[in-house]
């Protein structure tokens, strides 16, 4: 069984990821576990008359590596492997592909994530990805 679990950095995140934890004891077999950050894409074009493309890179990077540490710290602490992936785009929109081009059988999340200003104007990433979803989703309070 393949778990995806979207992480942002959040301690609301981070809950998912105990979740699994407290829960892998009940399991028979152990899931292949992923972990996914997603990162909002910059957002003006503009922004490159300025930037390159290698320092957006890094940047999406730097901050991703630092939104999973958390949640890899944990894992490695329990000893459990999992990969993780770093992805660029509208949460929602990018957990659901990247469930979908990994064949995930369900998603592990919280229900509530980061509090940002863009969450509050385009609701919550967690009711996206259940509304868009047809892959299970199993939401962590």
């Amino acid at each position: 069984m393949k778990i995806l679990i979207p992480v942002d950095g959040s301690a609301n995140a981070d809950r998912a990821v105990d979740y699994m934890l407290a829960y892998r004891a009940q399991l028979k077999d152990l899931p292949e576990l992923h972990l996914l950050n997603v990162q909002w894409k910059l957002a003006s074009a503009n922004i490159k008359l300025f930037i390159n493309q290698e320092i957006i890179n890094d940047y999406y990077r730097e901050q991703g590596v630092a939104a999973l540490s958390k949640a890899r710290a944990k894992l490695d602490a329990a000893g459990v492997p999992y990969t993780y992936h770093i992805s660029v785009g509208a949460p929602a929109e990018a957990v659901i592909q990247y469930a979908e081009a990994q064949h995930i059988d369900q998603i592990v999340m919280s229900a509530h994530g980061e509090n940002t200003l863009a969450t509050l104007l385009l609701g919550s990433v967690a009711s996206k990805v259940v509304n868009l979803s047809s892959i299970p989703v199993l939401l962590v309070k």
